[in-house]
């Protein structure tokens, strides 16, 4: 048995070598991106959910209310918070649910929750500068207003838009919500007025975009949609396989958008993984030259590593055979 171990540990090994480091990687993902518990006593309600992009396998969550102007950055390998944001300048929150990342890596706070069923008359969007540290700081962030066009609604979740910036909302609705777009540019003076765009088929607790920005996945308590993005028109694609949990509040892509996270609210928290929808191939990273791009610059494809890998399995299973002979 040595020998047959031996000769497939080679081959194997020679099949590793063959597969590019970066596409392994991008393959791989983070520990983290196969879900995780959050331990932090101090979240008891994470009501948001949203990958950074600065450090890999930590997610940024906030509890919903009656917790103060805080951000949590967890790492998803361990389920330990290794920083905590204190929000300056803001006031204080009223109904947080909602957490999202924009294109320059800011981080955009939704203060949009409103437990009365849509009573009041604004709501708030925070924005502040990822922390380029993870430690426990405190962040000047700015402030906005924001009203609906067609009056007050309630709200769970807020997105920004990868590629261009751009905030939207969607309206928390037993019959079906609205996806609100907002302004190309938010302002801090006077308020910022969104607009109902497109319907939504689903009583939304949270809604994430794609890293690429090409879809939208919005989630509900028991299940969920996703749709093609374009410019603000949604084509609804079909459902996204939900798992079951206690209050399902939160969803994100993991940063390479080959996984959805769902989180709940509650202490200790489970943040379950899903594949995404049409979910990429692993890519070579920005910058690269396309899907090909290994084979042009000479290093070997992904293929060939899998057809080394496969034929030193076929090779083990075949020296079994004859030593049983």
């Amino acid at each position: 048995m040595r020998r047959s171990f031996s000769v497939l540990a080679g081959v194997l090994l020679a099949g590793a070598c063959a597969l590019p480091a970066s596409a392994a990687g991008k393959t791989a993902g983070t520990a983290g991106d196969r879900g995780f518990t959050i331990k932090d006593p101090r979240i008891t309600e994470s009501s948001g959910l949203a990958a950074s992009r600065l450090h890999p396998g930590v997610y940024w969550t906030h509890n919903d209310s009656d917790d103060g102007p805080y951000l949590y950055a967890v790492d998803s390998a361990t389920g330990k918070t290794v920083a905590r944001v204190t929000l300056r300048g803001i006031g204080s929150p009223r109904d947080v649910e909602a957490v999202s990342i924009g294109p320059h890596n800011e981080i955009y706070v939704g203060d949009i929750g409103d437990n009365f069923g849509g009573k009041w008359p604004y709501v708030w969007i925070y924005r502040l500068p990822e922390p380029k540290r993870l430690t426990d700081q405190t962040v000047t962030a700015t402030q906005y207003v924001v009203k609906y066009e067609n009056g007050p609604r309630d709200a769970e979740s807020l997105v920004v838009h990868p590629k261009t910036g751009r905030v939207y909302i969607i309206d928390k609705n037993e019959e079906g919500g609205h996806l609100y777009e907002g302004p190309a540019t938010l302002s801090a003076s006077g308020a910022n007025v969104f607009r109902p765009v497109a319907p939504v088929d689903l009583w939304a607790t949270d809604a994430a975009f794609s890293p690429d920005g090409r879809q939208l996945a919005v989630r509900g308590y028991f299940g969920g949609v996703y749709y093609d993005w374009n410019g603000g028109r949604i084509t609804r694609k079909g459902r996204l396989e939900v798992p079951f949990q206690g209050q399902g509040e939160s969803v994100s892509y993991s940063a390479d958008g080959t996984r959805l996270m769902y989180g709940s609210e509650g202490a200790e928290s489970a943040v379950q993984a899903k594949d995404a929808p049409d979910r990429p191939a692993a890519s070579p990273s920005a910058g690269d030259g396309g899907p090909h791009a290994a084979e042009k610059d000479g290093s070997p494809s992904l293929t060939v590593g899998a057809v080394i890998i496969a034929a030193g399995v076929a090779a083990f299973l075949g020296l079994r055979r004859l030593r049983r002979g």
